[in-house]
């Protein structure tokens, strides 16, 4: 079964950490760019960050960049989201999308016509 789980969100304070996890089974893990959106109440959509498991090239949207760390273990088939410094405007719903021929710089133009998605994982930043 092709699938994206997402796990590790939660309820953190402003300035703490979490990492995301992605875990990817069903399909080719390496042929494939793999990226995180997030959505938040009344918001729509965005792409946060991509990482593309066949020629290494990242993306990070603008407000996470220097924050926000996107990493892949081909071993274990998952893309990590390292997210520091996390703020209030980071609450959302993180989801992970897969795509293998659409480029990492699609991730941060649109969330349409994605092959794969996960369920999606919540993340809460108290202020």
């Amino acid at each position: 079964e092709v699938q994206l789980v997402e796990s590790g969100g939660g309820l953190v304070q402003a300035g703490g950490s979490l990492r995301l996890s992605c875990a990817s089974s069903g399909f080719n893990f390496d042929d494939y760019n793999i990226g995180w959106f997030r959505q938040a109440p009344g918001k729509e959509r965005e792409g946060v960050s991509c990482i593309s498991n066949s020629d290494g090239s990242l993306y990070y949207v603008d407000s996470v960049k220097g924050r926000f760390t996107i990493s892949s273990d081909s071993a274990k088939n998952t893309v990590y989201l390292q997210m520091n410094n996390l703020k209030p405007e980071d609450t959302a719903v993180y989801y992970c999308a897969a795509d293998q021929y659409k480029e990492c710089t699609y991730f941060g133009e649109s969330d349409r016509y994605l092959e794969i998605w996960g369920q999606g994982t919540l993340v809460s930043v108290s202020s």
